[in-house]
Parts: structure tokens; sequence; C-alpha cells
């Protein structure tokens, strides 16, 4: 049970010396210290006049966080073995102001440098004015002391100045050294309550994500792991193979899954420390081998595409528990729940929960066991042609990408290979996505865009071909040209599940290019599952509410 937060008075040594004996720590989920030389020139000030600067709150625990490991270039230690620690929840830009100005260190922010060195008392100025200054262009010698120099010179360093001013400097210095900090004590809460006692307290900043919280909760500096760096380690090694937009979020719920079978944010926030650093080597190597299954066997080139981040979540749980590349049933059976998570937009919603759902499917997979599926895949043309309105963040759209990717598409002009880019693929009007009909040709036969915007009108290709050699021609024109040139070109449209004869090219057909084309897309949907009675009575496996959540998946 937590204890009721406890008020108390902490003193200026007592609290300088906390932090410097590391018992007081600033958690890394803190935002960065963005306060002025000014501004804590600003607080002292306020401290010098008796001023209250308000009650700090702090966490009382023996969980061990990843923290701030210095201020201004001050090394701090960390927390003595077995000891509690006090994690700043609230009044982190005041502390660290305090820890510089009374330190007098310096703060690097870029190329700029603070010096809380030079923050000043003016032994001139009255209780109306502003006592503790950053300029002192104005002031003579001896009329100011540094603020470093109040609080720790001896009688010597004090003497020098005009009698006029020792009862100053020892008022001042007394009033300094016998300020009484406010101070709110949360002891003993769960990591989950205490960076909620955080977020509410700073409504007006940006919430903690689970990962922040994550990196700060798995810290450990006897085995040197910090979650963060892991991280982008994981991500510069997946960006070498295009696989870079991988989220944070996909990583924690991947090493759930594989600790709990769960991975709600209670159940990611729960996981023990030790359990957690001892599982990430194994999960990271069970993401590769994911993202190189993807890569190799889906022949998925880069993440974008990817109809969900998810996916890799289940896959990586299977290649975690199976470390060889799956075969025959296995593999069939493998490749039958990809499509049905991708083409049903099943994570489109309440992905936490089907995530738990589906590796109990998975299990049944790693034991070649057939799973039950409580949804269906319409596997029709007509399906296609109905839902088929393109837009690149689709999980519908995206799925029928992948299908067309695997075929390796290559330029309608030479053959060669088209290069698809994570970069290209941020929208659906990317470099790589070509119009076959082109959206302007089309307008002039009286089609606007609600037409030509669909997945069956859509090739990969490249940039060259796509914006210089095509433009707005008719598909007979742009065809016959690239026929003289090209040899191999109905080869060549096959990569693009495209058929030269019959399907309305030369005649611009339009509506009998999509019929074709839909009814080649619809074939390869049933190559890739294994098909039960449910899908071949699906007049319509998606629901409204199912297109619905697509819709708010593309921001439509």
């Amino acid at each position: 049970m937590m204890h009721l937060p406890e008020p108390k008075n902490i003193p200026y040594k007592a609290l300088l010396a906390d932090i410097e004996k590391g018992l007081i720590k600033i958690p890394q989920f803190q935002r960065d210290y963005v306060w002025s030389k000014e501004r804590a020139a600003g607080l002292i000030d306020s401290i010098l006049k008796g001023y209250p600067i308000g009650t700090f709150i702090t966490w009382k625990t023996k969980e061990q966080l990843r923290v701030v490991k210095d201020l201004g270039g001050v090394e701090l230690p960390p927390v003595p073995k077995g000891d509690f620690a006090e994690y700043v929840l609230d009044g982190q830009q005041r502390m660290t102001s305090l820890f510089c100005a009374l330190k007098g260190v310096t703060i690097e922010r870029g190329n700029k440098h603070d010096d809380f060195s030079k923050i000043y008392v003016d032994l001139n100025a009255d209780e109306h004015d502003q006592i503790v200054v950053t300029d002192t262009s104005e002031l003579a010698e001896g009329e100011f002391i540094s603020l470093t120099d109040l609080i720790n010179a001896g009688f010597t360093v004090l003497a020098q100045y005009d009698p006029s001013y020792h009862q100053k400097l020892e008022e001042y210095k007394q009033t300094i050294q016998s300020y009484n900090f406010s101070l709110i004590e949360v002891k003993e809460a769960p990591l989950d309550v205490a960076t909620e006692i955080f977020t509410r307290i700073n409504v007006g900043g940006k919430p903690l994500t689970l990962f922040e919280i994550m990196v700060a909760k798995t810290f450990d500096a006897k085995t040197k792991f910090d979650l963060s760096e892991r991280f982008e380690s994981l991500l510069e090694r997946l960006r070498d193979v295009g696989y870079d937009t991988v989220s944070d979020a996909t990583v924690l719920q991947t090493i759930s899954l594989i600790i709990s079978k769960e991975c709600k944010r209670q159940n990611i926030l729960r996981l023990e420390k030790e359990r957690f650093i001892e599982e990430w080597p194994k999960a990271v190597e069970a993401i590769e081998a994911a993202v190189d299954y993807f890569r190799g066997y889906y022949r998925i080139p880069v993440s974008r595409l990817l109809p969900y981040n998810s996916l890799l979540a289940p896959f990586a749980y299977f290649f975690y528990h199976h470390r060889d590349k799956p075969l025959q049933h296995k593999q069939k059976l493998l490749e039958d729940f990809f499509w049905r998570v991708s083409l049903s937009g099943r994570y489109s919603s309440s992905v936490e929960s089907k995530l738990a759902q589906d590796v109990k499917r998975v299990d049944q997979i790693l034991i070649e066991e057939q799973p039950n599926y409580d949804w269906a895949i319409d596997t029709t043309a007509k399906f296609i042609r109905e839902n088929g309105w393109f837009n690149a963040g689709r999980s519908y759209i995206k799925a029928l990408l992948c299908i067309m990717a695997y075929q390796r598409p290559v330029s309608f002009i030479d053959g060669s290979i088209v290069h698809i880019s994570n970069d290209w693929l941020k929208r659906a009007n990317s470099r790589n996505y070509h119009h076959y009909f082109p959206r302007a040709f089309l307008r002039k036969q009286g089609l606007d865009d609600s037409y030509s915007n669909h997945i069956a009108n859509i090739t990969i290709v490249d940039d060259f071909l796509n914006k210089r050699e095509i433009g707005a021609k008719a598909p007979s024109d742009y065809m016959s040209r690239f026929s003289n040139q090209n040899e191999d070109i109905e080869k060549h449209m096959q990569t693009h599940l495209i058929e030269l004869d019959g399907w309305g090219i030369w005649e611009n057909d339009y509506s009998t290019f999509i019929d074709k084309r839909c009814e080649k897309l619809a074939l390869e949907i049933k190559d890739r599952l294994i098909l039960r009675e449910q899908d071949r009575n699906a007049q319509q496996s998606l629901t409204i509410e199912d297109l619905d959540e697509l819709a708010l998946e593309a921001g439509l």
C-alpha cells in the first residue's frame, strides 16, 4: 500500500549535500534543463527576500531509474547501494537552478555556455530592487559579490569589502544557509503511480510516453543497460535494411509478449527489470529474424510497406521460440496468419488485446496446428474494386502494395529493378506510386480522382519513369513507345501484375483494365491464404464499422 504524501522542510545545506551524495536524483524522463542564468538569479533573489519559491515533490523509492548523471559538468555519484533515492517529480528546473547557481557551474546548451558563477549580489540594492543580478556593468568594484563567494568564501575575503557592507553580507549568507525548502515526499509508490503523479503535475507539458518510463525503469549501471541506447542501436541496424520506421512501442509490445503473453500498458510497466534486461538480446535477435523473414520470404523491402508495424511483434514472438526459418506446413500457416491480419484491418484498433489473442494463434502454429479465426477474408475481385480507394496509410492498401512489391517490379523501359525507399513512401503522391491510367488523362475523359485513385490503377515505378516519361499520356501512347524500345515489355509488365493483351490498354478502356487487375490481385490473395468455408461464403468480410476504422486509420 502506498504511503500518504508527507510534507517536510529541508535546509539548504542538506538539499545540496543530498544532491552531491546521489540521494536526490533527477530521472531521465524529466525534460532538459531550460532555465536561463537570469531566471536562476531571480530564484535566488526570491530566497534572499524570504519569498516562498514553491514546493518540490519527490518520490522516495529503492527503484533504480535512468537519471541525469551530471549537472553542469559536476558528476553526481550513483545512489548508495541499498539506500533510498529521492527522484524529483516536480521542481526539476528550480532544483537544478539552485544547484548550478550555488555551485557556480557552467551549463552547455549546444554552442552556448551559461556560466552560473557569474551571478552576483548587488550590495547597494534595497529590498524593493533586484538584489541578485547577472549584469554588473553599472556597478563599481566592491559594490557586488559573486553568489559563490558569498556562500563559500571565508572571513578574509568578506573582510576586504567596505565595513558598511559587512552586516548585509552576513545577513545574506545566513538567509541562504538557513532557508528551509518545502518538499512533499511520495513514499514507495509503484513506478506507474509515480509517473502518473508526474504527468498530472505537468499538465501543461508533454505527457510521458511508455517508452520514456521504461527507459527510466530498466536503466542499470552495473550491466550498463540503457534502453534508449539499445533501441537506437537496433534502429541503426534496421536502417541498413530499410526497416527503421519500427516504433519503440512495437519493441516494448514484443518483449512483453515474449515474457508475459500480454502487452497492455499495465503489463509492460509490471515487467521485472532483471527479466527485461535478460530477454532484451534474445528479443532483438527475434525482431531481426522477423525483419529478415519479411524481406526475404514475403519480399517486403521496406518497413513503410508493412500493413502494421505491430505485425513484427507476433512474428518476433514466433522466431523467439523457433530459431530456424519455418518450412512447409508451418510456413503456410504463418503466411495465412500474416495475410488474414493484413487484409482485415485487425490491428486498426484494440491492438494490445488482439496481439495477446494472436500469440495464442502463433503458439498453435509453432506446433503445426491450424488456428481458428473469427473473421473472414473476402477474396473476390468485386470486393477489391469496391474497397480499393487508394491511400498509402490504409492497411488494406499496404497489403496489396506488398503483393505488388513481392513481384519485384521492374522498369517499363529497360527492365531495371525499381528502387523502393522508406523516404519515398511517406505520402500517397510518392515518387514510387504511378497511376497506370494517369489522372490527368482520365480527367480529360470526365473521370475525377475518385475513379482514378484506386489501388488497381497503381504501379510501383521509379521516379524517372513516373514524372518524365509518362506524364499525362494515354496508356496506349506511352505503352506503344515502350513496346518499341523494350522487346521484353510483356514479361516486364507481368512484374506489375499487368497483361498487355485483352486488358483494355490499347483501347484506353479504364473500366476493363481495373476489372482485370482486380481479378489478378484477387488470385494473388487466394494463393496466400488457407481458404476456409467462411472465406468462400464471405460476401463482405469487412463490415461497415471495419471500413470506418480503416478510414480513421488513414486520417480520412
